[in-house]
């Protein structure tokens, strides 16, 4: 949590419990919740996997609701998004909880925290868009946690956030329902999702999760909703960092989702559980790019090390258009969204 920020933040109020959306009744006062593919059961006085959506007297609460654990403006780039407003900042807020248990998790101290064991504040959906606004920010973020398991409070800051002409942004892992996405992305304009791997075994052990309604999940983003979509592949050397596995991930990618859906190639640095691993050569993470180049995607990035892997080029002359450091744009040379040549480059600016 900023505390600069929260200081300064109006609105900052009590909010009343939410009760949930996507869940049924059970026998016996237990709770059905379809939200996420784990079809948790819940005991009445006892939460779901993901730790913020409780079962109280026979009905389903979400107790992230209006409780962000973390807030910070960032550059847009840090989500990462490269082709979603360049240059911009992002108010960006997540809660407790998860519904993937990584053991690589880079932000584990809210992630695998309950709702009472992190430093969170009360701030109503009105609150948030109001200081996005105060601060000057086109979008908001619904990142560092799971943003699915807070559904109902997305849905209610995006729902307002539009009325007011800003931006809404999922940094997901991708893992939810078909019953819920299309209600939890309504107003969602863009989202980064985490393709954590291409196996089953590295999601059922890694994440404790599974690999195809990720995969589902993407193809109903691209293909029956308007949001913008950018993929993140976290490299965790000896895990997921084989060359096979890049090349078919990439394969998946342009065979599924189009040669222009931007893909990052990120490196991992040991934390939580998986503090024997070193961190990611960035030998590595090019040479995945370099793959997932041949293979035939045009958009493809190295994050969390400087590398020219983060600038963006014209897939037709090749001509450096973007050129980062870390989440700083150093140049931009594009004319609205294309390049000297004329080759149209897939970017959002409005």
């Amino acid at each position: 949590m900023n505390e600069a920020l929260v200081k300064e933040i109006p609105g900052v109020e009590e909010v009343d419990l939410k009760e949930a959306d996507f869940w049924e009744p059970l026998p016996n006062n237990k709770v059905y919740c379809y939200l996420c593919p784990r079809y948790c059961k819940i005991g009445e006085g006892q939460t779901g996997f993901c730790f913020i959506r409780a079962n109280i007297g026979g009905k389903l609460y979400s107790l992230g609701y209006g409780r962000p654990a973390a807030i910070h403006i960032d550059p847009i780039e840090k989500k990462p998004l490269f082709h979603f407003l360049p240059g911009t900042k992002i108010f960006s807020m997540g809660t407790a909880g998860c519904n993937m248990g990584c053991k690589f998790c880079q932000n584990w101290d809210i992630s695998k925290a309950k709702a009472d064991q992190v430093n969170s504040r009360e701030l109503s959906p009105e609150a948030v868009v109001f200081n996005a606004l105060r601060y000057r920010c086109p979008s908001i973020a619904y990142t560092y946690n799971e943003p699915t398991i807070w559904a109902e409070y997305v849905r209610d800051i995006s729902k307002l956030a539009r009325q007011y002409g800003l931006k809404n942004v999922m940094v997901t892992n991708g893992y939810v329902t078909e019953e819920a996405l299309k209600s939890v992305y309504e107003y969602i304009d863009a989202a980064n999702v985490d393709l954590k791997a291409f196996t089953e075994k590295f999601y059922s052990k890694i994440t404790l999760s599974h690999l195809e309604p990720v995969l589902k999940t993407l193809k109903i983003l691209k293909h029956e909703t308007s949001v913008w979509i950018e993929i993140t592949n976290l490299m965790i050397p000896t895990l997921n960092d084989a060359k096979e596995e890049s090349r078919e991930l990439s394969k998946w990618i342009l065979d599924n989702l189009g040669d222009e859906v931007p893909l990052h190639f990120t490196a991992f640095h040991p934390d939580y559980k998986l503090l024997d691993l070193p961190p990611t050569p960035k030998e590595t993470l090019e040479q995945a790019r370099e793959i997932a180049m041949e293979v035939g995607l045009k958009y493809v990035y190295v994050g969390n090390v400087f590398s020219d892997g983060a600038n963006t080029y014209c897939p037709n002359c090749k001509k450096l258009l973007i050129r980062r450091s870390w989440h700083s744009i150093l140049k931009y040379d594009l004319q609205g969204n294309r390049c000297s040549c004329g080759q149209v480059i897939p970017i959002y600016l409005n």
